[in-house]
């Protein structure tokens, strides 16, 4: 009966783990989100890269009864997990909310998808949050949360199941962020 349970325990976190599982479907984007934005900034991304969770891959890994199928999972360098996140440079163009240097780090914990491979260097419009600040609330019937990948790093702002606060400049959406931090001032 133990080996039973472990079994659909393990079985339940390894579907809870995999990023296109994160949320049952998308949400779209509540733009008055933006509230809770800790710093929103115009500026290019440098230094892209996806940190994989290689503590959670070598613990699953470790398991003697491990299935054949989860272990090739978890082996997977490219094989995405839910508790896979990037990390990348801002060069600040321009500050519209907050106090931030020209240049600072940050991380993307994407909940809805895994994040993507690349990013492109150009302008983009971007809200952040402090980890340990409030976050918009959950936008569809259910979400993973992880904790903060780098407590000490501003993460890009994103509802749970909602798309993230990162829109290139010169888009609507983005032109729509402006306006309504013009409106809440």
């Amino acid at each position: 009966m133990k080996k039973h349970l472990l079994r659909i325990s393990l079985t339940a976190l390894v579907i809870s783990t995999e990023a296109t599982q994160a949320c049952i479907m998308a949400s779209p984007l509540n733009i008055d989100d933006v509230s809770f934005a800790d710093v929103v900034v115009v500026g290019t991304v440098e230094n892209y890269e996806i940190v994989r969770d290689i503590t959670f891959r070598e613990r699953m890994l470790s398991n003697p009864e491990l299935s054949d199928s989860l272990r090739e999972l978890y082996s997977d360098p490219n094989q995405s997990l839910l508790s896979d996140y990037a990390r990348f440079e801002v060069l600040v163009h321009e500050t519209i909310v907050g106090d931030v240097s020209q240049r600072f780090m940050a991380t993307w914990d994407n909940s809805t998808f895994a994040e993507p491979a690349l990013l492109s260097n150009e302008q983009f419009l971007m809200a952040f949050r402090r980890p340990e600040s409030p976050m918009p609330p959950l936008q569809g019937p259910s979400a993973t949360i992880l904790p903060a990948p780098e407590p000490q790093s501003l993460t890009v702002l994103q509802a749970p199941c909602a798309p993230p606060f990162l829109f290139r400049n010169s888009s609507e959406t983005a032109k729509s962020v402006r306006e309504t931090i013009r409106l809440e001032r």
